[in-house]
Protein backbone atom coordinates (compact mmCIF):
# COMPACT_ATOMS: atom_id res chain seq x y z
CA UNK A 1 0.00 0.00 0.00
CA UNK A 2 1.43 3.24 -0.74
CA UNK A 3 1.53 6.16 1.90
CA UNK A 4 -0.88 8.91 1.95
CA UNK A 5 0.05 12.37 -0.13
CA UNK A 6 2.05 14.73 0.78
CA UNK A 7 -0.21 17.90 1.21
CA UNK A 8 0.57 20.94 -0.34
CA UNK A 9 -2.38 24.11 0.76
CA UNK A 10 -2.16 27.76 0.64
CA UNK A 11 -3.55 30.31 2.95
CA UNK A 12 -6.28 32.16 1.68
CA UNK A 13 -7.57 36.08 2.13
CA UNK A 14 -8.85 37.80 -1.38
CA UNK A 15 -6.37 40.20 -2.75
CA UNK A 16 -9.13 42.50 -3.12
CA UNK A 17 -10.22 42.70 0.96
CA UNK A 18 -8.04 40.91 2.34
CA UNK A 19 -9.23 40.47 6.36
CA UNK A 20 -12.49 42.64 5.23
CA UNK A 21 -13.29 39.27 2.60
CA UNK A 22 -16.76 38.29 4.86
CA UNK A 23 -18.20 41.90 5.00
CA UNK A 24 -17.72 41.75 1.11
CA UNK A 25 -17.98 38.57 0.43
CA UNK A 26 -17.93 37.71 -3.44
CA UNK A 27 -18.37 34.07 -4.67
CA UNK A 28 -17.39 34.76 -8.62
CA UNK A 29 -14.25 35.95 -6.99
CA UNK A 30 -13.30 33.22 -4.32
CA UNK A 31 -14.86 30.85 -7.48
CA UNK A 32 -12.07 32.78 -9.77
CA UNK A 33 -9.14 32.14 -7.07
CA UNK A 34 -10.07 29.02 -6.41
CA UNK A 35 -10.22 27.79 -9.61
CA UNK A 36 -6.23 29.77 -10.04
CA UNK A 37 -5.00 28.19 -6.72
CA UNK A 38 -6.19 24.54 -7.78
CA UNK A 39 -4.62 25.32 -11.52
CA UNK A 40 -1.12 25.36 -9.81
CA UNK A 41 -1.21 21.90 -7.99
CA UNK A 42 -2.34 23.19 -4.78
CA UNK A 43 -4.79 20.27 -3.16
CA UNK A 44 -6.12 22.70 -0.12
CA UNK A 45 -6.93 26.16 1.38
CA UNK A 46 -6.76 27.47 4.68
CA UNK A 47 -9.35 30.15 5.86
CA UNK A 48 -10.35 32.17 8.62
CA UNK A 49 -13.24 33.05 10.08
CA UNK A 50 -12.70 36.72 11.50
CA UNK A 51 -14.58 35.99 14.76
CA UNK A 52 -16.82 39.80 15.18
CA UNK A 53 -18.13 38.93 11.77
CA UNK A 54 -19.18 35.22 12.64
CA UNK A 55 -20.10 36.37 16.14
CA UNK A 56 -21.76 39.51 16.31
CA UNK A 57 -22.80 39.32 19.66
CA UNK A 58 -22.02 36.07 22.66
CA UNK A 59 -25.28 34.76 22.24
CA UNK A 60 -25.67 35.18 18.42
CA UNK A 61 -24.08 33.45 15.26
CA UNK A 62 -24.40 35.76 11.79
CA UNK A 63 -26.78 33.17 9.50
CA UNK A 64 -25.26 35.06 6.54
CA UNK A 65 -21.61 34.35 7.34
CA UNK A 66 -22.53 31.12 7.93
CA UNK A 67 -23.90 30.47 4.51
CA UNK A 68 -21.26 32.23 2.90
CA UNK A 69 -19.03 29.92 4.47
CA UNK A 70 -21.01 27.10 3.32
CA UNK A 71 -20.80 28.56 -0.07
CA UNK A 72 -16.91 28.33 -0.20
CA UNK A 73 -16.86 25.04 0.86
CA UNK A 74 -19.10 24.59 -2.29
CA UNK A 75 -16.57 26.14 -4.72
CA UNK A 76 -13.54 24.64 -3.05
CA UNK A 77 -15.48 21.53 -4.12
CA UNK A 78 -15.62 22.38 -7.22
CA UNK A 79 -12.73 23.34 -7.80
CA UNK A 80 -11.10 20.34 -5.92
CA UNK A 81 -9.73 21.31 -2.82
CA UNK A 82 -9.63 20.34 0.83
CA UNK A 83 -10.80 23.67 3.53
CA UNK A 84 -9.02 24.08 6.35
CA UNK A 85 -11.30 27.15 8.11
CA UNK A 86 -9.61 28.60 10.96
CA UNK A 87 -12.10 29.41 13.98
CA UNK A 88 -11.76 32.76 16.48
CA UNK A 89 -9.89 34.87 14.36
CA UNK A 90 -8.45 36.57 16.63
CA UNK A 91 -4.52 37.24 15.96
CA UNK A 92 -4.00 37.89 12.30
CA UNK A 93 -1.18 39.86 10.12
CA UNK A 94 0.01 41.61 13.51
CA UNK A 95 -3.57 42.72 14.29
CA UNK A 96 -5.78 41.21 17.20
CA UNK A 97 -9.37 41.24 15.74
CA UNK A 98 -11.46 41.25 18.65
CA UNK A 99 -15.24 41.51 19.10
CA UNK A 100 -16.19 44.51 21.63
CA UNK A 101 -17.99 41.49 23.71
CA UNK A 102 -14.96 40.15 24.19
CA UNK A 103 -12.93 42.84 25.13
CA UNK A 104 -12.37 44.43 28.38
CA UNK A 105 -10.04 41.93 30.15
CA UNK A 106 -6.40 43.03 31.36
CA UNK A 107 -5.58 40.60 28.74
CA UNK A 108 -3.44 40.96 25.42
CA UNK A 109 -0.57 41.25 24.00
CA UNK A 110 1.24 44.61 24.10
CA UNK A 111 3.11 44.36 20.47
CA UNK A 112 0.03 43.88 18.87
CA UNK A 113 -2.94 46.32 17.69
CA UNK A 114 -6.31 45.40 18.70
CA UNK A 115 -9.19 46.24 16.32
CA UNK A 116 -12.94 45.86 17.10
CA UNK A 117 -15.54 47.03 15.49
CA UNK A 118 -13.82 48.70 12.33
CA UNK A 119 -11.96 51.11 14.98
CA UNK A 120 -8.20 50.58 16.60
CA UNK A 121 -8.84 50.11 20.41
CA UNK A 122 -6.59 50.62 24.07
CA UNK A 123 -9.08 47.63 25.70
CA UNK A 124 -7.61 44.80 27.16
CA UNK A 125 -8.53 41.26 25.81
CA UNK A 126 -10.78 39.20 27.44
CA UNK A 127 -9.22 35.61 28.70
CA UNK A 128 -11.57 32.72 27.20
CA UNK A 129 -9.26 30.41 28.91
CA UNK A 130 -10.27 31.66 32.32
CA UNK A 131 -13.25 33.77 31.40
CA UNK A 132 -16.83 31.15 31.04
CA UNK A 133 -18.62 33.58 29.41
CA UNK A 134 -16.45 34.18 26.44
CA UNK A 135 -15.58 30.57 26.41
CA UNK A 136 -19.56 29.51 25.89
CA UNK A 137 -19.75 31.74 23.43
CA UNK A 138 -17.04 30.22 21.90
CA UNK A 139 -18.71 26.54 22.23
CA UNK A 140 -21.61 28.59 20.69
CA UNK A 141 -19.94 29.61 17.21
CA UNK A 142 -18.29 26.26 17.49
CA UNK A 143 -21.00 23.97 17.39
CA UNK A 144 -22.89 26.26 14.61
CA UNK A 145 -20.59 26.22 12.06
CA UNK A 146 -19.33 22.68 12.83
CA UNK A 147 -23.09 21.55 12.38
CA UNK A 148 -23.50 23.69 8.97
CA UNK A 149 -20.63 22.22 7.34
CA UNK A 150 -20.77 18.46 9.29
CA UNK A 151 -20.20 15.84 6.69
CA UNK A 152 -19.01 18.22 3.56
CA UNK A 153 -17.29 16.40 1.33
CA UNK A 154 -14.37 19.81 0.94
CA UNK A 155 -14.11 19.69 4.54
CA UNK A 156 -10.83 19.05 5.58
CA UNK A 157 -10.11 19.50 9.61
CA UNK A 158 -10.73 22.24 11.84
CA UNK A 159 -8.06 24.58 13.25
CA UNK A 160 -9.11 26.39 16.93
CA UNK A 161 -7.19 29.25 15.80
CA UNK A 162 -4.19 31.69 14.51
CA UNK A 163 -1.47 31.81 16.74
CA UNK A 164 -3.65 32.60 19.85
CA UNK A 165 -1.04 32.66 22.13
CA UNK A 166 -0.63 36.03 20.74
CA UNK A 167 -3.73 37.36 21.57
CA UNK A 168 -4.37 36.07 25.17
CA UNK A 169 -2.08 33.22 27.10
CA UNK A 170 -3.92 30.55 29.43
CA UNK A 171 -3.51 31.47 33.30
CA UNK A 172 -2.07 27.58 33.61
CA UNK A 173 -2.24 24.41 31.41
CA UNK A 174 -5.15 22.88 33.19
CA UNK A 175 -7.43 26.28 32.02
CA UNK A 176 -5.79 25.86 28.12
CA UNK A 177 -6.39 21.70 28.41
CA UNK A 178 -9.92 22.66 29.82
CA UNK A 179 -10.47 24.89 26.84
CA UNK A 180 -9.36 22.54 24.17
CA UNK A 181 -11.24 19.73 25.17
CA UNK A 182 -14.26 22.71 25.60
CA UNK A 183 -13.99 23.53 21.80
CA UNK A 184 -13.20 20.25 20.41
CA UNK A 185 -16.15 18.54 22.20
CA UNK A 186 -17.99 21.35 20.65
CA UNK A 187 -17.05 20.88 17.25
CA UNK A 188 -17.61 16.69 17.27
CA UNK A 189 -20.89 16.81 19.23
CA UNK A 190 -22.22 18.49 15.85
CA UNK A 191 -20.01 16.51 13.29
CA UNK A 192 -18.25 13.38 14.89
CA UNK A 193 -15.58 12.87 12.55
CA UNK A 194 -14.66 16.17 12.61
CA UNK A 195 -10.39 16.44 12.50
CA UNK A 196 -8.85 19.32 14.24
CA UNK A 197 -5.84 21.12 14.74
CA UNK A 198 -4.20 24.09 16.71
CA UNK A 199 -2.07 26.92 14.98
CA UNK A 200 0.57 26.95 16.68
CA UNK A 201 3.86 29.41 15.72
CA UNK A 202 7.27 29.43 16.90
CA UNK A 203 6.92 31.88 19.93
CA UNK A 204 4.57 28.61 21.36
CA UNK A 205 8.22 26.96 21.38
CA UNK A 206 10.60 29.48 22.13
CA UNK A 207 7.91 30.24 25.40
CA UNK A 208 6.30 28.27 27.57
CA UNK A 209 2.64 29.66 27.04
CA UNK A 210 0.81 27.20 28.60
CA UNK A 211 0.25 25.67 25.48
CA UNK A 212 1.94 24.39 23.81
CA UNK A 213 2.56 21.21 20.93
CA UNK A 214 2.18 18.92 24.40
CA UNK A 215 -0.90 20.49 25.29
CA UNK A 216 -2.30 20.36 22.04
CA UNK A 217 -1.51 16.76 21.33
CA UNK A 218 -4.24 15.88 24.16
CA UNK A 219 -7.30 17.19 21.99
CA UNK A 220 -6.06 17.98 18.16
CA UNK A 221 -5.76 14.93 15.80
CA UNK A 222 -2.14 16.42 14.32
CA UNK A 223 -0.42 19.80 15.26
CA UNK A 224 0.66 22.54 13.17
CA UNK A 225 3.61 24.69 13.17
CA UNK A 226 3.72 28.08 11.91
CA UNK A 227 7.49 29.38 10.74
CA UNK A 228 9.28 32.83 9.18
CA UNK A 229 13.04 32.47 9.30
CA UNK A 230 13.12 36.24 8.96
CA UNK A 231 11.51 36.32 12.43
CA UNK A 232 13.89 34.12 13.87
CA UNK A 233 17.23 36.19 15.12
CA UNK A 234 19.24 33.25 15.26
CA UNK A 235 18.34 31.85 11.86
CA UNK A 236 20.37 32.75 9.32
CA UNK A 237 18.34 35.11 7.33
CA UNK A 238 14.74 35.35 5.62
CA UNK A 239 15.39 32.09 3.47
CA UNK A 240 16.96 29.83 5.56
CA UNK A 241 15.11 26.82 4.99
CA UNK A 242 16.38 24.33 7.26
CA UNK A 243 14.46 26.51 10.41
CA UNK A 244 10.91 24.61 8.71
CA UNK A 245 11.92 21.28 8.99
CA UNK A 246 13.76 21.67 12.52
CA UNK A 247 10.57 23.18 13.80
CA UNK A 248 8.95 19.98 12.70
CA UNK A 249 10.63 17.66 14.36
CA UNK A 250 10.76 19.85 17.59
CA UNK A 251 7.39 20.28 17.61
CA UNK A 252 6.89 16.74 16.71
CA UNK A 253 9.23 15.73 19.69
CA UNK A 254 7.14 17.78 21.96
CA UNK A 255 4.14 16.18 21.31
CA UNK A 256 5.51 12.96 21.72
CA UNK A 257 5.51 11.50 18.07
CA UNK A 258 2.02 13.30 16.72
CA UNK A 259 2.17 14.22 13.23
CA UNK A 260 2.68 17.54 12.27
CA UNK A 261 1.72 19.75 9.77
CA UNK A 262 3.22 22.92 8.16
CA UNK A 263 0.65 25.14 7.55
CA UNK A 264 2.26 28.68 7.24
CA UNK A 265 5.27 29.23 5.27
CA UNK A 266 6.46 31.83 3.09
CA UNK A 267 8.02 35.48 2.42
CA UNK A 268 7.30 38.69 1.36
CA UNK A 269 8.46 39.63 -2.36
CA UNK A 270 9.55 42.56 -4.64
CA UNK A 271 9.29 42.10 -8.45
CA UNK A 272 12.57 44.51 -9.55
CA UNK A 273 11.74 47.46 -11.94
CA UNK A 274 8.14 47.01 -11.12
CA UNK A 275 6.66 50.64 -9.82
CA UNK A 276 4.12 49.48 -7.81
CA UNK A 277 5.96 46.26 -6.34
CA UNK A 278 8.62 49.11 -4.89
CA UNK A 279 5.93 50.63 -3.60
CA UNK A 280 4.25 48.36 -1.80
CA UNK A 281 7.04 47.15 0.07
CA UNK A 282 8.99 50.80 0.73
CA UNK A 283 9.65 51.31 4.35
CA UNK A 284 9.16 47.61 5.38
CA UNK A 285 10.96 46.61 8.61
CA UNK A 286 10.88 43.17 7.75
CA UNK A 287 13.23 42.14 5.19
CA UNK A 288 11.56 41.55 1.54
CA UNK A 289 12.80 39.29 -1.24
CA UNK A 290 13.09 39.05 -4.70
CA UNK A 291 10.68 37.14 -6.51
CA UNK A 292 13.03 34.44 -7.77
CA UNK A 293 15.09 34.13 -4.56
CA UNK A 294 11.37 33.16 -3.14
CA UNK A 295 10.83 30.86 -5.03
CA UNK A 296 14.31 29.56 -4.72
CA UNK A 297 13.27 29.70 -0.79
CA UNK A 298 9.82 27.80 -1.22
CA UNK A 299 11.71 24.58 -3.70
CA UNK A 300 14.09 24.11 -0.70
CA UNK A 301 11.86 24.50 1.81
CA UNK A 302 8.82 22.06 0.20
CA UNK A 303 12.05 19.04 -0.25
CA UNK A 304 13.46 19.86 3.31
CA UNK A 305 9.39 19.79 5.06
CA UNK A 306 8.80 16.20 2.88
CA UNK A 307 12.30 14.98 3.65
CA UNK A 308 11.59 15.55 7.50
CA UNK A 309 8.54 13.61 8.00
CA UNK A 310 5.99 16.94 7.90
CA UNK A 311 2.74 15.50 6.64
CA UNK A 312 1.93 18.46 4.46
CA UNK A 313 2.66 22.47 3.99
CA UNK A 314 0.48 25.56 3.46
CA UNK A 315 2.58 28.65 1.97
CA UNK A 316 1.57 32.05 2.88
CA UNK A 317 -0.50 33.42 1.49
CA UNK A 318 -2.35 33.27 -1.58
CA UNK A 319 -2.25 36.71 -3.57
CA UNK A 320 -0.39 40.17 -2.81
CA UNK A 321 -2.75 42.35 -1.30
CA UNK A 322 -4.38 45.19 -3.86
CA UNK A 323 -3.38 49.48 -3.63
CA UNK A 324 -7.01 50.38 -2.42
CA UNK A 325 -6.38 49.10 0.98
CA UNK A 326 -2.88 49.58 2.03
CA UNK A 327 -3.59 51.79 3.84
CA UNK A 328 -5.78 50.25 6.61
CA UNK A 329 -4.83 48.06 9.37
CA UNK A 330 -2.51 45.92 9.33
CA UNK A 331 -1.43 46.75 5.88
CA UNK A 332 -0.88 50.62 6.81
CA UNK A 333 1.87 49.65 9.59
CA UNK A 334 2.78 45.94 8.12
CA UNK A 335 4.54 46.67 4.75
CA UNK A 336 5.73 43.77 4.43
CA UNK A 337 2.15 42.03 4.86
CA UNK A 338 1.38 43.44 1.39
CA UNK A 339 3.37 40.71 -0.80
CA UNK A 340 3.30 37.93 0.78
CA UNK A 341 1.29 36.63 -2.28
CA UNK A 342 2.47 33.80 -4.75
CA UNK A 343 0.17 35.82 -7.14
CA UNK A 344 0.55 39.68 -7.75
CA UNK A 345 -2.51 41.46 -6.60
CA UNK A 346 -3.64 41.66 -10.27
CA UNK A 347 -3.99 37.74 -10.64
CA UNK A 348 -0.43 37.20 -12.35
CA UNK A 349 1.93 34.58 -11.56
CA UNK A 350 4.93 35.08 -9.64
CA UNK A 351 7.59 32.51 -10.10
CA UNK A 352 6.67 30.45 -6.60
CA UNK A 353 3.99 28.98 -8.55
CA UNK A 354 6.09 27.32 -11.15
CA UNK A 355 7.73 25.56 -8.26
CA UNK A 356 4.59 24.49 -6.64
CA UNK A 357 3.46 22.78 -9.86
CA UNK A 358 7.00 21.12 -10.19
CA UNK A 359 6.94 19.49 -7.07
CA UNK A 360 3.03 18.14 -7.51
CA UNK A 361 4.01 16.83 -10.80
CA UNK A 362 6.19 14.48 -8.81
CA UNK A 363 3.13 13.18 -6.50
CA UNK A 364 5.06 13.56 -3.55
CA UNK A 365 3.83 11.18 -0.47
CA UNK A 366 4.33 10.98 3.28
CA UNK A 367 7.90 9.57 4.32
CA UNK A 368 9.31 8.68 7.45
CA UNK A 369 11.18 11.60 9.89
CA UNK A 370 14.22 9.72 8.64
CA UNK A 371 16.36 13.36 7.46
CA UNK A 372 18.62 13.89 10.81
CA UNK A 373 17.05 11.53 13.40
CA UNK A 374 16.20 13.54 16.55
CA UNK A 375 17.91 11.83 18.44
CA UNK A 376 20.95 12.25 16.89
CA UNK A 377 20.93 16.32 18.14
CA UNK A 378 18.18 16.56 20.70
CA UNK A 379 20.31 15.99 23.98
CA UNK A 380 18.01 16.82 26.50
CA UNK A 381 14.56 15.67 27.99
CA UNK A 382 11.45 18.08 27.21
CA UNK A 383 11.36 18.80 31.10
CA UNK A 384 14.92 20.10 30.53
CA UNK A 385 14.01 21.93 27.75
CA UNK A 386 10.99 24.00 29.19
CA UNK A 387 12.99 25.28 31.67
CA UNK A 388 14.28 27.65 28.94
CA UNK A 389 13.04 27.25 26.32
CA UNK A 390 14.41 30.80 24.44
CA UNK A 391 17.97 29.43 25.38
CA UNK A 392 17.29 26.02 24.16
CA UNK A 393 15.52 26.50 21.05
CA UNK A 394 18.61 28.13 18.89
CA UNK A 395 20.76 25.78 20.61
CA UNK A 396 19.00 22.75 19.19
CA UNK A 397 19.21 24.75 16.00
CA UNK A 398 23.10 25.12 16.09
CA UNK A 399 23.08 21.43 16.79
CA UNK A 400 20.79 20.69 14.07
CA UNK A 401 22.70 22.36 11.25
CA UNK A 402 25.51 21.11 12.80
CA UNK A 403 24.20 17.38 12.17
CA UNK A 404 23.10 18.23 8.26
Amino acid sequence: MSAPPFRLGVNYWPARTAMGWWRAFDAAETRSDFARIAASGFDSVRIFLTWEDFQPTPSRVDTKRVRDLVSTLELAATAGLSVMPTLFTGHMSGVNWVPPWALGGDGGDTRFRVISGGLVTEAGLGNWYSDPAIARAQCLLAREVAGALAGHSALWAWDLGNENSNCVIPPHKAAAKNWLFSIADAIRSADSGAKITLGLHMEDLEQDRNLGPREAATACDFLTMHGYPGYAKWSAGPTDERLLPFLTHVTRWLAGGAPVLFSEFGVPTFRSGDPDSEQATRGSTTAVVAEDQAAAYIERALDALLACGSTGAMLWCYADYARAIWAEPPLDAAVHERSFGQWRADGSRKPATLVVEAFTSRQPRLQPPMQIPEATWIDIDAATFYEAPAIELPRLYRRYCGAL
